[in-house]
């Protein structure tokens, strides 16, 4: 599905951004911990930038399944829950967010559950 190729682009453009931000505009303003929380949601946000080009690729491959189309989904709301929460944290310094940091977590979780049901689909 082309839509998860455009939200997978952007949130590639979007990942080394931010990464390059933290790297670079926080470097010696946030505390090393607060540096390592950056660089954790630059990495997931990342590799889940990644994931939904994938997903995009795969949707046309499986013929749009409805189980690829829900992974997609979970894996955006994932970059926007964790990712997200990690550099507003960082950002504002009110660790409290990180209490929805877990929530995406599952929602990525859930999102990985139904690629790896919609491939187990198409073997059968």
């Amino acid at each position: 599905m082309r839509l998860f190729l455009l939200l997978g682009s952007l949130n590639m453009f979007l990942s080394i951004a931010l990464g390059a931000f933290g790297a670079h505009g926080l470097e010696g303003k946030v505390s090393e911990r607060m540096m390592e929380i950056w660089r954790t949601g630059a990495h997931y946000h990342i590799v889940h930038g990644l994931a939904l080009i994938a997903i995009g690729l795969l949707a046309d491959r499986f013929g749009g399944s409805g189980l690829i189309t829900t992974a997609g989904w979970l894996i955006l709301v994932g970059i926007v829950l964790f990712s997200g929460s990690l550099y507003a944290m960082v950002l504002t310094n009110v660790t409290k967010l990180g209490a929805i940091t877990p929530i995406g977590g599952v929602a990525f979780l859930a999102g990985w559950v139904c690629v790896f049901l919609a491939a187990w689909k198409q073997m059968g």
